[in-house]
């Protein structure tokens, strides 16, 4: 079963002097449509291991989604309180709608080991940069055409004609910000951007800096 980074189920004992590693924090981010939501959730089932980060949102559960699982669902008020009081690494406003993702549950996950995934817009994402620019990997997914963006945005039928011309309106500002991620994917294919994103965290948990403790084991071999 899938994991999430609200959970408390704590991290096997690590024997001194072994290598343990530190999570890492992966974004998916792309204009409404692109497939950020639809990646994530395959990515989370081919690989059960990671963790998802459950964002806090003002705006009302579209058919089917469920409070706990797709975001946790807050009025105005207690967002508003989350962020005075600190509790969220990032959160912006999408369409008229607050969205945010809760501190300690990030920070608990990584300093376990455990890796968690996030699909979020580029203004998260730009705080979540300098909250932890260590622990970040950021993926930017594109469509592979406007139109293909439109037909997406249509079939999915959870936002009024109104709505999908205003996410296309601003999905050209959206799609600037591609620059400054790690990653690019075109989205051409669903399985395929899976299996690219699969890839990029299993090289990214590979990175030295995130294996604690290498250096010791390192002399060790050299000591015999």
């Amino acid at each position: 079963m899938t994991g999430t980074a609200n959970g408390t189920e704590a991290s096997a004992a690590i024997p001194q002097g072994a290598i343990r590693r530190r999570g890492l924090l992966l974004v998916l981010s792309s204009p409404s449509g692109a497939g950020k939501t639809t990646i994530t959730r395959l990515l989370l089932q081919r690989d059960p291991t990671l963790s998802l980060s459950i964002s806090v949102t003002t705006r009302p559960p579209r058919p089917g989604e469920i409070d706990g699982r797709d975001y946790i669902f807050i009025d105005q008020a207690q967002f508003a309180r989350m962020v005075a009081a600190g509790e969220l690494l990032e959160h912006a406003t999408v369409f008229g709608n607050f969205y945010g993702t809760p501190r300690l549950p990030i920070e608990t996950a990584l300093a376990t080991g455990r890796d968690v995934v996030t699909d979020i817009d580029w203004q998260g994402t730009q705080q979540l940069s300098q909250a932890m620019p260590e622990d970040l990997i950021k993926v930017f997914l594109l469509p592979p055409s406007i139109a293909a963006l439109r037909d997406r945005l249509q079939r999915r039928a959870q936002d009024s004609a109104e709505t999908v011309a205003a996410r296309m309106a601003k999905s050209a500002e959206e799609m600037s910000h591609w620059p400054e991620y790690d990653y690019v994917i075109v989205n051409r294919d669903i399985d395929e951007s899976v299996a690219e994103v699969a890839a990029i965290v299993t090289a990214e948990r590979r990175r030295r800096k995130r294996q604690l403790g290498l250096a010791e084991f390192v002399n060790r071999l050299r000591a015999g």
